[in-house]
């Protein structure tokens, strides 16, 4: 998934990364965190973490690699190493 944090800014850090989801799929955990959807009702997220209230754009990759809800790719966007070979082979096919 793509994990975009928004509390500070449009373009904040992101991930590329495996999430978990809960048995109900109400909340999903990315990183020892856990997030509740925000339903609808977040301006620029989807998604924020139960423990500290930072809100979160969480969405699955896209294929052409332009994931960020605002566009650009400042700051870079982070691949996690236990996912980088399946993102870079099924995901963005190269």
């Amino acid at each position: 998934m793509y994990i975009e944090n928004k509390s500070d800014s449009l373009n904040g850090e992101a991930w590329i990364g495996r999430v978990t989801f809960s048995k109900t799929g109400k909340s999903l955990s990315y990183r020892g965190r856990t997030f509740r959807s925000l339903k609808g009702t977040g301006f620029k997220a989807n998604y924020a973490d139960v423990d500290t209230g930072e809100e979160f754009w969480i969405s699955g990759p896209r294929k052409d690699g332009q994931d960020r809800l605002y566009g650009g790719n400042i700051p870079p966007v982070n691949i996690d190493a236990d996912v980088a070979d399946e993102y870079w082979s099924d995901i963005r096919n190269k």
